[in-house]
């Protein structure tokens, strides 16, 4: 029986955060999924996210109530212009948590991948020094991209398929565990009840995660309250 929250979603309570970035903004980490999609509900505050895809520039408002999501290959940073919260819902739970993201830092650690995996690698603890630090680099990064054009867009795109590359095995693993499981279940649903086999049904019932699995985390856009069933582990 499976223990992923509905359609193996990933769940987050997001505090964005407030201090100061290079261009005098406050707010997030610039970054990119690269198979995942990811949704905001807005619950407290007022922000906005910027997002930088194919499609071009663009900053979308945040205020409570609003949903708003995006695909994979979008660059996205959240601004907080006051007390913004946020439920963060992501696509395929496990992968972002194994890497399925990749952070603008500036272009000469495009060729250095341990040199970028040094940088945002964040030393535990609950200093948040380090992932202030890691924000500013890759906001800095960010700026120079959304200056540079498509070009470069398309070449920091090539950059992250080129460092993910030796995860994509494990990748496969967690989402035909998870997502994919939990899509292919539905179709098991359908072909029971194709021949009137309503034995699948017995095993309803009511899963809680009454409290966050992890609170006070540091991600990459503020500190995080993560849900995670056991199956999720």
């Amino acid at each position: 029986m499976s223990f992923h929250l509905p359609g193996a979603i990933g769940v987050s309570r997001l505090s964005v955060y407030d201090t100061t970035a290079p261009d005098g903004l406050h707010g997030g980490t610039p970054h990119m999924h690269l198979t995942c999609s990811e949704g905001y509900v807005v619950t407290a505050g007022a922000g906005h996210v910027q997002t930088l895809s194919g499609d071009g520039y663009r900053e979308t408002p945040l205020r409570p109530g609003t949903v708003a999501w995006f695909r994979p290959g979008t660059i996205h940073r959240l601004v907080n212009e006051g007390g913004l919260q946020i439920v963060v819902l992501m696509q395929n739970s496990g992968l972002p948590e194994a890497g399925d993201a990749v952070l603008t830092l500036p272009e000469p650690y495009w060729s250095d991948h341990d040199a970028y995996r040094a940088a945002v690698t964040l030393p535990g603890g609950p200093d948040l020094a380090p992932a202030y630090r890691r924000r500013d680099l890759a906001v800095t990064g960010f700026l120079a991209l959304r200056e540079a054009g498509p070009a470069a867009f398309a070449e920091f795109c090539r950059f992250a398929a080129r460092l993910v590359a030796p995860r994509l095995a494990e990748w496969r693993r967690r989402w035909e565990t998870g997502a994919l499981d939990a899509a292919l279940e539905t179709g098991r649903q359908l072909d029971a009840l194709d021949k009137t086999d309503t034995s699948y049904l017995a095993n309803g019932g009511v899963s809680v995660l009454p409290e966050p699995t992890e609170s006070a985390k540091h991600g990459m856009c503020g500190l995080l309250e993560t849900y995670i069933p056991r199956g999720d582990m």
